[in-house]
């Protein structure tokens, strides 16, 4: 009998301690909002064909310009390969900045919001 209660818990003490790293990884995963420049996205348009690259376009405001860390924030956009885009436009906060994008270029009202940081990224086998 103490044969089988100790197995039990060379089971359940490595399977409890796996489902606790994994909980506790999942609440603490970094957001754009956690990196300098106070990053909030505000619109985000990606493509519905599933036969060529994702497309995915965002549109974010930066409310701290001076301390911003455009590529940090820009890391944490999702990117696939195979032809795949990722496009991130940063908008000033204290500025008109769209709430809707387009797939076709300008993805915005060029006329009427101003871009501060565009990055562009692109999958691994591109």
């Amino acid at each position: 009998m103490q044969k089988k209660n100790k197995r039990f818990w060379w089971i359940a003490i490595p399977l409890i301690l796996l489902i606790g790293y994994f909980t506790i990884d999942a609440f603490t995963q970094k957001s754009i909002s956690s990196v300098p420049g106070d990053f909030e996205e505000v619109a985000f348009v990606r493509n519905e064909q599933n036969k060529g690259g994702i497309v995915r376009i965002y549109a974010v405001t930066v409310g701290d310009i001076a301390n911003a860390r455009y590529d940090a924030c820009a890391d944490l956009f999702p990117t696939n390969d195979y032809g795949s885009s990722t496009t991130i436009y940063f908008f000033d906060k204290n500025k008109p900045y769209p709430t809707e994008l387009q797939l076709e270029a300008p993805h915005y009202d060029l006329n009427q919001y101003d871009a501060i940081s565009i990055i562009k990224r692109r999958g691994a086998n591109n």
